[in-house]
């Protein structure tokens, strides 16, 4: 808009330069827009004439942003996002009262004149002249259309918005010469069309179709003639006239409409006098844009599809070409959400779990075989409100998500996988003392060692003093043994067991590399629980590691036209023997029929899985499968500042929560409900020999069975890496102290002692 002095009025040298301009363009237009490809019009300054005389193809079929749909895996609405909320419609599913009280009031000689209404620019000529100042715009609809073009273009980057309609002759010179192009090209009934499916409406409405159900909750096609008025006479001004805002100045503006369409003859004056004396007749419907409206509690699953939209290569090569395929919108989404799973999801997360807890709990389901992420949910909701939040606590840093959460004695069964695969048999003996040093050296990747300090070693422990060996694999597994584990990861080294976790997709959710350490056996590298769920998944495949999807087809429609999209495909490869697979397998199963996680059982349902309890217990979890659907949940404080002692959860109090306690019984109903009614599938397990171990008292880590990894450092204390320059770890100390002031919340699953070293607990 111009600027205007304190008494609100044109200053003399302003109104001056406004009718120079005007007189200018006129003649430029009187003379065919007989333009040279240089000069003092500026058009050259930005490089305008660089195609002058070449019609560009957005101005036929321009890529207005649209709304788009995410749908779930049966193509019931997930939600819908937008960066401009519009519904693109052919002319024919517009109303004729709305055609013509937009012509009527914006360009009455629509249908009469050319691009350039010559009759008006002169009109507006004199009366500007006789009035001294700018009262008469001439632009016509066509004109208006190709300024609109370029304002979409320009998206939301104000500068390009400013440049697109600045109030410059060089600027005028080129949306008039476009114009011509235009109405040469496209004709009269489809510049309407385009005309009414750009321009905003107010409201975050863009185009007719929007605007008609955001202010009448109906489609365009049923707009009656006082409706079409009222939205006709919103166009000069959205805010000004803005009937929700400012009923009084809306209904002024409809008048007026009104009156302009019984003045050119498109109703009768008694029509236009009776439409008058109504209502408005408003019947909002509120903006519905984004995650926050996902159904079924799909908010984070919503979110992460955005990410991979943004983030995948295969929809843009660079971020931008990405992120501007999104804003444009146009896009139905198909994923791979399964409605019963999610809905199961989130009945297990409300019924376990309040979301004005002290903790939280995120879980993820994904199917073997071939990566779909089937549910994702937490308990603490998608939004902004008191106890809800925006972070995605399922997933990667990288994806919207936190620093990820220590997953504790989840993490041994990868370390088993990886002495299977380097030939140790599945009844391996181990001492397994209720306490020792951890055993050194110890093989690392690249030829390097990690060494304990023989002055001060670092020291772990079993949970209970009854837990002492010797015990074999399956026995140790079932109760979490610790010392059991770190003498596995001391005698085939630590290379393996990393080269594994990478096979099975498992990666730190800070994305840091993982270190090589002995410690990382007891779970101490901070995970997400979608990278644990499709770790595990893994094992229900019988070793067939494939990676995450969310996406299962996308379309995108361009003004008329439909297309599909090319979206991100699950890469499977093998990460370990079937023998292997089926091995775990049977390991796994021990656990949930005997061992920690018997709470997370599903009867007649073959299942396994693991449990995991974090030093100091700020994070629980449960981690199982069954054939044909794998779950991860865990249990925790996002900030890790809340220990889980002495708390209540879900309305109930606990002493210590351990993971086969709060997670497991989370697991087992979400998996029960996402399973109903799909076919009960038997595991391929290999028969483990007995290796007739003395007997010993039951121990498990839940309920008396933790998991002790001591508060050791790896290097520069009391270990580290020989043979190199990579560092253990950090601190052993479990509560470090930070150097500066840090905001509450602002660690998202941190570690205790950096996550790196020989410290913590777990179970």
């Amino acid at each position: 808009m111009p600027n205007k002095r304190s008494g609100g009025g044109l200053s003399p040298t302003q109104q001056a330069a406004k009718f120079l301009g005007v007189s200018v363009l006129a003649g430029a237009v009187l003379a065919g827009i007989a333009l040279p490809a240089v000069g003092a019009l500026g058009l050259a300054a930005k490089g305008s004439v660089e195609s002058f005389d070449e019609l560009p193809a957005n101005m036929k079929t321009p890529p207005l942003s649209q709304r788009t749909t995410i749908l779930d895996a049966d193509g019931g609405q997930i939600a819908t996002v937008y960066s401009r909320d519009r519904t693109v419609v052919p002319l024919k599913d517009i109303s004729p009262y709305m055609q013509k009280a937009i012509v009527a009031i914006e360009d009455s000689r629509f249908y009469q004149h050319g691009a350039v209404d010559l009759k008006g620019v002169l009109r507006a000529l004199n009366k500007n002249a006789q009035t001294g100042g700018v009262s008469e715009g001439a632009s016509t609809l066509t004109q208006q259309y190709v300024k609109n073009v370029f304002v979409e273009e320009a998206g939301n980057d104000p500068t390009k918005v400013a440049q697109a309609t600045q109030q410059t002759i060089g600027r005028k010179i080129r949306e008039l010469k476009y114009a011509i192009q235009v109405e040469e090209e496209l004709g009269k009934k489809k510049i309407l069309e385009n005309y009414l499916n750009i321009t905003f409406f107010g409201q975050q409405a863009y185009g007719v179709e929007a605007a008609a159900q955001r202010y009448f909750s109906e489609s365009a096609k049923d707009l009656s003639l006082e409706q079409s008025a009222l939205l006709a006479g919103i166009v000069q001004s959205p805010s000004r006239y803005d009937p929700v805002n400012d009923e009084t100045e809306a209904t002024k503006r409809r008048n007026t409409v009104l009156q302009r369409m019984a003045a050119v003859g498109d109703i009768s004056r008694a029509q236009a006098a009776d439409a008058m004396k109504a209502p408005l007749g408003l019947k909002v419907s509120k903006p519905k844009n984004g995650c926050i409206t996902a159904v079924k509690g799909a908010g984070f699953f919503c979110d992460y599809v955005r990410e991979v939209f943004l983030t995948d290569p295969v929809f843009g090569k660079t971020k931008g070409q990405r992120a501007k395929i999104w804003n444009q919108g146009g896009l139905t989404i198909r994923t791979t959400m399964d409605p019963q799973a999610q809905n199961a999801a989130q009945r297990s997360i409300k019924e376990h779990v309040y979301k004005s807890d002290e903790v939280a709990t995120a879980v993820s389901l994904v199917q073997p075989g071939t990566g779909k992420i089937l549910a994702m949910g937490q308990s603490r909701p998608y939004g902004f409100k008191k106890n809800e939040t925006q972070i995605n606590l399922s997933v990667d840093q990288s994806m919207g998500g936190g620093m990820g959460y220590q997953p504790g004695s989840t993490f041994k069964p990868i370390v088993a996988a990886a002495a299977l695969e380097d030939g140790m048999p599945a009844n391996k003996v181990y001492s397994s003392p209720y306490q020792m040093a951890y055993p050194s050296p110890v093989s690392a990747c690249d030829g390097k060692r990690w060494v304990n300090d023989p002055n001060s070693p670092a020291k772990l422990e079993n949970e209970n003093s009854s837990e002492v060996g010797p015990y074999d694999m399956r026995e140790a597994t079932a109760k979490s043994v610790n010392t059991y584990y770190v003498q596995m990861i001391s005698d085939i080294g630590i290379c393996p067991v990393t080269t594994m976790a990478k096979k099975m997709g498992v990666v730190r959710a800070d994305g840091d590399k993982m270190p090589q350490v002995p410690s990382i056996a007891l779970g101490t590298q901070e995970m997400s629980p979608l990278t644990m769920a499709n770790a595990y998944a893994t094992f229900a495949s019988r070793g067939m590691h494939c990676t995450p999807v969310a996406i299962e087809s996308v379309s995108r429609r361009v003004g008329d036209k439909t297309s599909s999209l090319e979206v991100p495909k699950s890469t499977c490869s093998r990460a370990m023997s079937e023998n292997t697979a089926d091995t775990i397998n049977a390991l796994l199963k021990g656990v949930v029929e005997d061992g920690t996680g018997t709470k997370a059982g599903l009867g007649s349902r073959p299942s396994a899985g693991k449990t995991g309890t974090t030093d100091e217990r700020y994070a629980a979890w449960f981690v199982g499968y069954t054939p044909n659907m794998a779950g991860a949940v865990w249990v925790g404080d996002p900030a890790h500042k809340r220990k889980m002692s002495g708390i209540t959860i879900g309305g109930r109090s606990y002493g210590k929560v351990f993971g086969g306690e709060v997670p497991g019984p989370i697991w087992r109903d979400m998996m029960s409900g996402a399973l109903q009614g799909k076919p009960v599938e038997n595991f391929n397990t290999v028969h483990i020999p007995d290796s007739k171990p003395r007997d010993r008292g039951d121990g498990d880590d839940d309920g008396g069975g933790r998991d002790d990894g001591g508060n050791g450092d790896d290097d520069g204390f009391i270990g580290g890496l020989v043979g190199g320059n990579n560092n253990g770890g950090g601190g052993g100390e479990p509560f470090p102290t930070p150097s500066f002031s840090i905001p509450e919340g602002f660690f998202r699953g941190q570690t205790n002692g950096g996550g790196n070293g020989n410290g913590g607990r777990f179970g």
